[in-house]
């Protein structure tokens, strides 16, 4: 009576564990074709194996952890015990579909210490290879999380360009002109207006009135000012500034 309900407890214990582990996968990794099975895990060395169980009919059955999960299997007291851990390498491409629902980290620890924002920080490194903290963030291409370091994240490009009313390349009385700021490229988004400044002398100019961010080829991305003909206009040697961030 004893081993019958021994087998029984055994074989529910498989079957939960079995139903877990196959709801896993289905979001995951393989979930076609065959796992091939592993070699049997050595018990009391841990590490990945396949785990030989009976089932109450006698059949013989393997259970084995891949794909980010680890396997230990120990024998205390002629009690053979085996665990399944979170904990491993990734062997295959894994996705979570939330479906809606939350996925979350709790009791993670706050950087107090702007700082130690990494500088040594290497792609594909392990833990303890590097210093300081990075940020993760998601490539919306491919879903893969990557990180990236702080001053790379903050990093602000900016520049400034002067043009001189001289009567040639940008002459006295036109009533708009377009300026290429070595920013201008078809490669990049078109820059907001609110990311440019001009000045005219030094005094600054009114953005979108005075002056616009052309989206009209071949002067894509170029600051076009514009006078407004009854507050001012271009004047020989006048110098327009433009400031710029992106």
């Amino acid at each position: 009576m004893k081993i019958q309900l021994k087998k029984q407890l055994t074989n529910i214990a498989c079957l939960t564990f079995t139903f877990f582990f196959m709801t896993t996968l289905v979001n995951a990794q393989t979930t076609s074709g065959n796992i091939t099975k592993q070699t049997n895990v050595v018990y009391g060395t841990g590490g990945t194996g396949a785990i030989k169980v009976v089932d109450n009919k006698g059949t013989v059955k393997y259970l084995q952890a891949q794909n980010g999960m680890t396997v230990f299997t120990n024998t205390t007291n002629d009690v053979t015990t085996t665990t399944w851990q979170l904990g491993g390498t990734l062997t295959d491409n894994t996705y979570i579909d939330v479906n809606g629902k939350t996925f979350g980290l709790d009791k993670l620890t706050l950087v107090t210490d702007v700082n130690s924002a990494s500088t040594d920080a290497t792609t594909a490194s392990t833990h303890g290879t590097g210093t300081g903290f990075t940020v993760l963030i998601r490539d919306e291409a491919t879903g893969a999380v990557q990180k990236i370091k702080l001053l790379d994240l903050l990093n602000v490009t900016a520049g400034h360009a002067a043009f001189a009313i001289d009567g040639t390349v940008y002459a006295a009385g036109t009533t708009a002109i377009s300026l290429d700021v070595a920013y201008g490229t078809t490669t990049i988004p078109i820059l907001n207006v609110n990311k440019v400044s001009v000045y005219r002398n030094g005094a600054k100019l009114v953005a979108t009135t005075d002056y616009t961010v052309d989206t009209a080829s071949p002067k894509q991305n170029y600051v076009k000012v514009t006078p407004v003909a009854a507050d001012w206009q271009f004047f020989t040697n006048d110098v327009i500034e433009v400031h710029w961030i992106k």
